[in-house]
């Protein structure tokens, strides 16, 4: 007999145990709040055919990145992308100890738990997990996100510097904030730069002990 019910589609423990972490909202303030910096590097920019090769990510509580507890995973290569290798410097065959994608995306999502997401031009990054997530049969990240490229521009419109549509690369943000490009285009270097550009940026544009993170959300649109 047919059912009038649609049976609910049953999810792997490792997803279920990351839906749960968002059932208490977030705190109020930035100072209360967990944050995961993160990038990644693939075999290029097309959502569609490209994969990631490396993702790395850090976390930051307060003023403070936590750089002993790194996140960094390199992907084995289906896809593989020679012109791409002058940037990111992954070849294949890389001797980095490889994870597949789906173990990646598992240890990805017990490190970032229901903080909120960090990234530079971060709508790549999260659609290229996102990518990976359908792939697997899941969902997409349900994690507040935060771009450092939108929020730097607001504190520059802040400091009446105004070009409210240049889109800032994350080599002028570490240019113009004097932050150091050591271990540039690497997944956990480029997480790294960005994690200063954060602190830096919220510096500017709030008071970070009593600042808000809905205040922060509403200058990343």
């Amino acid at each position: 007999m047919f059912s009038l019910f649609k049976k609910k589609k049953e999810y792997p423990k490792f997803w279920t145990d990351y839906q749960n972490k968002f059932k208490t909202n977030p705190p109020e303030t930035i100072e209360e709040n967990s944050f995961v910096v993160f990038d990644t590097e693939t075999t290029g920019l097309d959502l569609k055919k490209d994969r990631i090769l490396s993702i790395g990510a850090l976390k930051v509580q307060g003023k403070t990145i936590e750089v002993a507890n790194i996140f960094e995973r390199y992907i084995n290569q289906s896809t593989f992308n020679p012109e791409t290798v002058a940037i990111h410097g992954i070849i294949k065959n890389d001797l980095n100890p490889n994870t597949t994608e789906e173990d990646a995306i598992i240890e990805f999502l017990e490190y970032i738990g229901n903080s909120v997401l960090v990234a530079h031009h971060i709508a790549f990054d999260v659609g290229m997990i996102n990518k990976v997530l359908h792939r697997m049969g899941l969902p997409r990240l349900k994690n507040k996100t935060l771009d450092t490229m939108l929020l730097y521009r607001a504190s520059r419109i802040n400091s009446n510097l105004i070009d409210k549509e240049r889109n800032y690369s994350l080599d002028e943000l570490a240019e113009n904030l004097n932050i150091s490009l050591k271990d540039r285009h690497t997944a956990a270097g480029d997480a790294y730069i960005t994690a200063i550009a954060f602190l830096k940026i919220v510096s500017r544009v709030s008071n970070q002990k009593n600042g808000r993170l809905k205040d922060l959300i509403r200058l990343n649109r």
